[in-house]
């Protein structure tokens, strides 16, 4: 959205959105949003036509119809990626990539290949998108990650905190603990948890509350038996907003923390299954050195390290630094200025080389 609205703010270009289902942000209904889908076939031929005919393309993931599109010459295709850093590998260096076939391979070197810009919060991810995508330096942008904008932007944190404490009251009376474990592959139709949520609620319930955010990837219905205690926010719309009310973060695998780390608050990893994922998934360096916060592999472990708050704020300091140095608030703006205006000099050196 930040994006979005940087683009209005210092462009007269119309912006159309394709929105996936796995899209939650609300574009509003003075914005052109069509169903990126293709069993929608209105809005999806009306989507191939504004590929075929803009200018400038953002994308936040891996799409696959990238491989299969012949943008014209002067199309700028811009990553904007859906994280600020990175534990475990992807593209590339995915590990599962070697049990793909050749054609495969081929086809997500395709869709790599058509990235002209990738953007970066840091230079850690700047050395990782080169490994994955298989990118040259001049393809990365060291503008910051427009989503970070949130963190910097008072206005906005205190009106999400204040419909998010309307929302869940329970905000001002207990600290809050939100719990983002991230999808297992073998386990995506399953809300069943690892977690003693029981052991954690004999526990807890005194001073904490815990905020449950399960994986969009993951369909199973969690069955609520502490509704006093628990709270399931999977099914709200904006993460980034839930941090905002958390006062610790639990979480695995996930890229939560590299945003997480810009509010300075705790955070604790549960890798009960850290030897087995190690193995399926593969990490950028070991994990312990990797996470800036205690690991737990068990419930007991985590509810130890709750109670006696055994947190390293130091290292979390640094870790945040490390992978947002480009991210201080200005991400968005930065980006579409470095955009355009290296378009603009684009324009004038090819106008020089043609007289």
């Amino acid at each position: 959205m930040y994006t979005v609205k940087e683009l209005e703010k210092q462009t007269n270009e119309e912006v159309v959105i394709l929105k996936t289902s796995h899209c939650k942000t609300d574009f509003g209904s003075a914005r052109l949003t069509l169903n990126f889908k293709a069993s929608n076939l209105a809005d999806w031929i009306r989507s191939v036509y504004h590929l075929a005919t803009c200018e400038k393309v953002f994308v936040d993931n891996y799409f696959g119809f990238l491989a299969a599109t012949a943008f014209k010459s002067n199309v700028q295709c811009i990553q904007l990626w859906h994280a600020a850093g990175a534990i475990k590998q992807f593209g590339l260096k995915d590990p599962v990539i070697q049990g793909r076939t050749l054609r495969a391979y081929q086809r997500f070197k395709k869709v790599y290949r058509q990235f002209d810009k990738v953007v970066v919060g840091s230079e850690r991810m700047s050395s990782i998108f080169r490994e994955s995508f298989n990118l040259s330096d001049n393809r990365i942008l060291r503008t910051g990650i427009p989503r970070t904008d949130f963190f910097f932007d008072e206005v906005a944190k205190k009106n999400v905190q204040k419909t998010l404490v309307e929302e869940y009251p329970v905000i001002n009376e207990k600290k809050v603990i939100l719990y983002a474990p991230t999808y297992r592959d073998g386990s995506l139709n399953s809300a069943e948890l690892e977690l003693n949520i029981n052991k954690m609620y004999q526990e807890l319930k005194d001073k904490y509350v815990l905020f449950l955010r399960l994986h969009p990837a993951v369909n199973g219905e969690f069955q609520n038996k502490y509704p006093g205690f628990v709270v399931n926010v999977s099914s709200y719309h904006n993460m980034n907003h839930l941090l905002i009310v958390t006062d610790l973060l639990i979480t695995d695998y996930s890229s939560i923390p590299f945003e997480f780390s810009l509010l300075d608050k705790p955070m604790a990893f549960f890798a009960y299954d850290l030897d087995q994922y190690t193995l399926d998934k593969g990490f950028w360096k070991a994990y312990e050195d990797l996470v800036p916060g205690p690991i737990a592999k068990n419930t007991p472990d985590l509810i130890d390290i709750i109670e006696n708050e055994t947190y390293d704020m130091d290292r979390i300091r640094s870790f945040a630094f490390r992978w947002n140095e480009y991210s201080q608030g200005r991400s968005s703006e930065q980006l579409i200025k470095a955009i355009y205006t290296e378009e603009k000099h684009y324009e004038v050196v090819n106008e020089s080389v043609k007289s």
